[in-house]
């Protein structure tokens, strides 16, 4: 079974939380196509090229078909001409959207949160703030708890938590609407509110 740490108001491990069986028994291809899906929808869809019959100009046979010695050309925008069209190039019309449906998706971040409690990165805590504002104070937090890099996940953020988690390369602070799978995948450690994990596991 997965267990997330339960950490006091000094950050120090106090308990445990045993996650539901359910959580451990996700199949991981959940998760994966989970975050196939994500980084699709993430694509621009901005890359595109003109066909030989949309580039300007090369309505002008460039020389007679006969007489001269070289190979054949009906126009100077051919693909194998400098300046001509491209051949099979990319298009902005693709659509990229994946379908996840709504259960694969809970699947996904049941097993992504068990994963991160299996490898004792999944912390919980009643409450997380930094009342100072600091960075530096945020910093701390994670520096006491040993991880390169988290997610963290609080029920409601207050304008001070907000500035002081901001600035952090290696923190994102986010409430509970925007968790996702991929967010916990992306992320070493998972640093989330009692609350907030109570919910996830009572609408599962």
């Amino acid at each position: 079974m997965s267990k997330a740490i339960v950490l006091n108001e000094k950050l120090e491990k106090s308990s445990e939380i045993e996650l539901p069986k359910s959580f451990t028994e996700a199949n991981s291809a959940n998760l994966y196509l989970y975050v196939k899906s994500y980084l699709a929808s993430l694509r621009a869809n901005t890359a595109v090229t003109k066909s030989r019959g949309e580039v300007r100009g090369g309505g002008k046979k460039p020389w007679s078909q006969k007489g001269r010695g070289g190979a054949r050309a009906g126009s100077n925008r051919s693909p194998i001409w400098v300046g001509g069209g491209v051949a099979h190039g990319p298009k902005n019309n693709r659509n990229y959207y994946q379908k996840v449906n709504k259960k694969q998706k809970r699947l996904a971040l049941e097993y992504a949160l068990s994963e991160k409690a299996q490898n004792g990165a999944l912390f919980v805590v009643d409450s997380i703030s930094v009342d100072s504002g600091k960075t530096k104070d945020a910093a701390k937090i994670l520096k006491t708890l040993g991880v390169r890099d988290a997610l963290i996940v609080k029920e409601l953020i207050d304008e001070k938590s907000f500035y002081s988690f901001r600035n952090l390369k290696n923190a994102y602070l986010i409430e509970p609407n925007e968790l996702n799978a991929y967010l916990v995948a992306a992320y070493h450690a998972v640093i989330i509110e009692k609350a907030v994990l109570e919910n996830i596991v009572k609408e599962g």
